[in-house]
């Protein structure tokens, strides 16, 4: 059984007892959280697709900790120049583990 969820504007694909990595959530580890924006859900071959949601429809989850993603480099130059900048970003990220999909 797996569903596509939307949060926070992007979709994922989620699954019972998997892990996902989503931008920065504000509550805290441990904290228990819902995901009411149900696009789909397929269970052993049945499906059901929202309109743009699936009324009655969630996901709950948990939240295990706040990390950050590998850095990504910014690199500017212009040739002939002399000018060149080199800048490093590291997005933060909320890793969740998908409790139930209803």
């Amino acid at each position: 059984m797996y569903a596509i969820v939307d949060i926070s504007g992007k979709q994922f694909k989620v699954e019972k007892n998997k892990f996902i990595y989503t931008d920065k959530i504000v509550p805290k580890s441990g904290k228990k959280v819902e995901f009411d924006n149900v696009l789909f859900i397929s269970d052993k071959g049945k499906t059901k697709i929202g309109k743009p949601v699936i009324k009655g429809s969630k996901v709950t989850g948990e939240i295990l900790d706040q990390v950050k993603d590998d850095k990504v480099l910014v690199f500017k130059k212009k040739r002939r120049k002399g000018y060149k900048v080199k800048n490093g970003h590291r997005q933060q990220l909320t890793k969740i583990l998908i409790k139930e999909i209803k």
